[in-house]
């Protein structure tokens, strides 16, 4: 009987078959998004998931074969899933417990309006790098920025772009980055030197973020027009409806403090929740079901101040339902185009036109963006290309730490640049940018997310000097012949164990 992952069921598709999918994918999530006006990616994904069945069904592959692609890659991605399920638990219970509140009466109390985006964007890189993820940071500390930026008056889209721009370069140089222990792993280098081998992009777009936003500051928002009596109001609501206190901080506090212990993310977030329920509790006099009511639904405040209630009135997994439902959409469809072969037919006709390294590493930035813009997945956007670009790096005499930086700022710092992609579809719905409701100004914070996209042009620019392009070391070299000594070894036991099998050796005469 043939097993179902036999390659021999199937054919490659040709690079005009494998675009099939992805065109008319974009072509019906356009008509919905600018046709229609309709924010709402998940149908034109669910059809383009269809749409590659049935091409690998006219690949010879059947249906369970393309389930079980689907379904792979929903899978490796759950963790993703359970953190947007904490975090929304977080929202909720940590504005109950007067955590949230406590920030932004902190913030709106203490920071100056010009120079507020700049601060927003340093202090979501230092919390991202200590927790290392980006979506907890941008759910929690993100949030509490959002109503500052509110209260002063700035707009949504100004202060998400630096939220978004800080959470994300914060996410991509820490340690216990998922994405950022993916690149390496994937390429054959090791997270420290990944880590090293980014400096020369993160630097730079990172200090040109912190000056445009800086400037953006005193140039666009005026002190004296930031309305004092809009602060007043919000600052006394909020000591009307809750306690505020710094002690309030602790359960934010006690997150920062496990992950820098190195614990998972999810139990650290979770405890974080827990933590925020006790206060609630203890300091806010909440009752049990109330607390656990948050947590499901989200809060839920009348203070009679708009700005307040609009920015209060959130959190709690069921407000994650509709960026997790665009999640499993989008991964199963790059599942699909992953266990059809078609990104793998698109990435090997692109590396056929690669000639010299300039054109190499950007065929890799590219592809990564490309993935992210199509799969909707971070994680597939940096595992495919350092899979398949490794090899090449290898043959040119490169090292492949120049693929995990490629990789990494084309894949983590891009996903929340795109609507649909699993990062994008959570910075809206965690900052509550209402993109689904018609307000779609505020997908400006896509280009005024600034270190986001320089980092991977700084890159570019970097491929075609040849500056801070490492070759390979001797070292590196070296471990590579290991590797490939191992696999052929493997490849031979293998081998060996087959023919065995099939009938036994002659003996030497």
């Amino acid at each position: 009987m043939t097993s179902p992952k036999d390659p021999k069921t199937y054919k490659q598709p040709g690079l005009l078959l494998a675009l099939t999918p992805v065109v008319l994918t974009l072509l019906v999530l356009a008509v919905q998004l600018f046709y229609f006006g309709d924010f709402t990616p998940h149908i034109p994904l669910a059809i383009g998931l269809a749409i590659t069945a049935l091409v690998g069904v006219k690949l010879g592959f059947r249906w369970k074969q393309i389930e079980e692609g689907v379904f792979h890659v929903i899978h490796v991605s759950l963790p993703s899933v359970s953190v947007l399920i904490c975090v929304g638990m977080i929202i909720g219970v940590w504005i109950a417990s007067g955590t949230v509140p406590t920030l932004i009466y902190y913030g709106l109390t203490i920071l100056s309006p010009t120079i507020f985006l700049a601060a927003a964007m340093l202090l979501c890189s230092f919390v991202s790098l200590a927790l290392g993820t980006s979506w907890g940071t941008v759910g929690t500390v993100g949030l509490a920025l959002m109503g500052i930026g509110a209260g002063f008056d700035i707009p949504m889209y100004w202060t998400a772009g630096a939220v978004v721009s800080g959470a994300f370069f914060g996410d991509k140089v820490s340690p216990l980055s998922d994405t950022t222990n993916l690149a390496p792993a994937v390429t054959g280098t090791d997270v420290f030197s990944h880590i090293k081998n980014m400096m020369p992009t993160t630097i730079p777009a990172m200090l040109i973020a912190f000056a445009i936003y800086l400037g953006a500051g005193f140039t666009l928002i005026d002190d004296n027009s930031a309305s004092f009596d809009r602060i007043d109001a919000i600052t006394a609501a909020l000591q009307a409806n809750f306690t505020i206190s710094a002690w309030l901080l602790l359960p934010a506090v006690l997150v920062i403090v496990l992950a820098v212990k190195r614990m998972p993310p999810i139990p650290s977030l979770f405890a974080g929740a827990l933590a925020g329920a006790v206060t609630a509790m203890v300091v806010q006099g909440v009752g049990v079901h109330d607390v656990l009511t948050y947590a499901n639904s989200g809060y839920s405040i009348d203070s009679g101040v708009a700005a307040i209630d609009s920015l209060l009135n959130r959190g709690g997994i069921q407000s994650m339902m509709w960026t997790i439902s665009l999640v499993l959409i989008a991964l199963g469809f790059g599942g699909a185009l992953e266990k059809t072969g078609c990104l793998e037919a698109i990435i090997r006709a692109i590396m056929t036109k690669v000639s010299s390294f300039a054109g190499l590493q950007t065929s890799a930035v590219l592809t990564s963006v490309s993935t992210n813009l199509v799969a909707g997945d971070p994680y597939l956007s940096i595992a495919l290309p350092g899979r398949m670009y490794a090899p090449t790096y290898r043959g040119m005499g490169y090292s492949t730490l120049n693929l995990s930086r490629a990789i990494e700022e084309g894949g983590t710092l891009i996903s929340p640049l795109i609507p649909w992609n699993a990062g994008g579809a959570f910075v809206i719905s965690a900052l509550a940018l209402g993109i689904a409701d018609g307000n779609v100004e505020n997908l400006l914070y896509i280009p005024l997310a600034f270190a986001c996209w320089l980092s991977p042009v700084i890159g570019l620019i970097y491929a075609q000097t040849g500056l801070f392009s490492p070759r390979a070391s001797e070292e590196e070299r070296q471990l590579w012949k290991e590797q490939g000594e191992a696999i052929a070894t493997d490849l031979g036991a293998a081998a060996g164990m087959t023919a065995t099998n099939a009938a036994p050796a002659p003996r030497a005469s």
